[in-house]
Formats: C-alpha cells, structure tokens, sequence
C-alpha cells in the first residue's frame, strides 16, 4: 500500500523520487471498485523478479504503462487489444479506482496493476528482455531547473528500461512538455539499446487515445510531442 511523502524524501534505494504522491478523493464508485476489484487485477511489490506471462495466464505480448493517471487511455488501448496483456502502475490510488471501475464497466480482462514507485517496480519486478512495450503518457514534466533531476526519462533509468525490452520492442513517450520533449530526445538518443524510429520526434500514432489532460494541455497552446523509440 502506498503512503504519503514528501517531495524529497529519498528512495529506498538513494534513488531521487520522480514524482510527488498527490492528495486527491475517490468518488464512491472508484471506492467500491478498488475494494471489490483489487484482490484480482492489483498486483503486490514484491522484492523479485515476477512471471509478467504468468499472471495472466497466457503468452500474449505485455506492455507496461508508467504512471497512468485516471487509467482512460490504459482502459481504451487495452479493450480494443485483447490479445495482448496491460500492466499499469500508478501511486495515484483515485486514478487506481477509476481503472479498475472501467475494467468493471468495459469487463476488460488484459489489465494488472501495480500500485507502487515504477522506478522499483522496474528495478525489482520486472525481468529483461520481457516486455513488448513501454508506455510514457504525459509524465511529470518537472518544470523547474532545479527539479530536473527528478525527471524520469532520463539516463540511467532509461538504460534500465531498454534492458527490460525484448529486442525489436518499443518505448513510446509523449509529452505536451517543449523543454521535457527535447531533454527526452536527448537522453533516449544517447540510450545505447534504444534506436529512435524517427528524425527526432515522432508523428502521432493514431491507435493513442486523446484523453482529457491532453485536450486541457492543447487548450493552453501546448504542442504535444511524441517520442517513438525501440530496442535494437
């Protein structure tokens, strides 16, 4: 279960946080959902390696989603794929409720959830070579200079990364960030294991649903950026 912190309080590990565990309230519906449906779609930190085939009980391809806010694009791209298999990890609980109230609504069966920091998640849980895909929707921009630090997109993390993809896999990050955008860019281009597959940013894919935090973003002139790499 995840509990409060401050901004900078370290990792476990030393590891700086990337992002900040927000207050928010869960409506009744996310409540009912995250009690009824958590014993079967949430899946537990544990400090080993898990069998991200096994958990679903098939050997369809797995994707993984950092930080998936209120879960609508999760929800979205996992109904219209079912035969491949979603994990998502949010420290958010309300965002924790609302997917699993659309996995209750859509009966959506390719969907696990980790409720936890997906820097250990990654580090601990998930093995290499094992993952068809990684998904980066809109993460925590770190706006501030001296905040960049604790932008997750960035080198070492994104070598671990690359190192979880099987090869010919791909990580896809989008941003309505300019200064995020390019700093990305940047870090991915100098991943060794990561080839980007485009001249610098990505056109959009249209198979990516526009959510509502996306249209606030475009409704305050935001240009959102696509970043489309994959492993070598």
């Amino acid at each position: 279960m995840s509990q409060p912190f401050a901004a900078n309080a370290p990792a476990p590990s030393g590891r700086i946080k990337s992002f900040v565990l927000r207050g928010g309230r869960k409506t009744n519906a996310q409540m009912r959902a995250y009690d009824s449906l958590a014993g079967k779609f949430l899946l537990p930190f544990e400090n080993r390696q898990m069998d991200v085939h096994g958990i679903f009980g098939n050997n369809n391809p797995v994707t993984v989603e950092i930080g998936f806010g209120m879960g609508q694009a999760t929800a979205i791209i996992a109904a219209g794929n079912p035969e491949k298999n979603y994990i998502g990890i949010e420290v958010h609980r309300p965002g924790v409720g609302k997917l699993l109230w659309e996995i209750e609504q859509q009966s959506i069966a390719n969907i696990r959830i980790i409720e936890h920091d997906a820097a250990e998640v990654f580090e601990k849980m998930i093995p290499p070579g094992s993952l068809e895909g990684i998904h980066l929707f809109f993460p925590d921009p770190w706006p501030k200079k001296r905040h960049h630090k604790r932008r997750l997109v960035q080198r070492p993390f994104t070598v671990m990364l690359a190192s979880k993809l099987r090869p010919g896999a791909y990580l896809y990050m989008v941003t309505d960030w300019e200064d995020y955008a390019s700093f990305a860019l940047a870090e991915l281009e100098a991943t060794a294991d990561l080839a980007n597959t485009c001249e610098g940013f990505s056109p959009p894919h249209s198979w990516r649903p526009r959510t509502r935090f996306e249209a606030k973003g475009l409704e305050k002139q935001h240009e959102v950026r696509e970043l489309f790499f994959e492993k070598r």
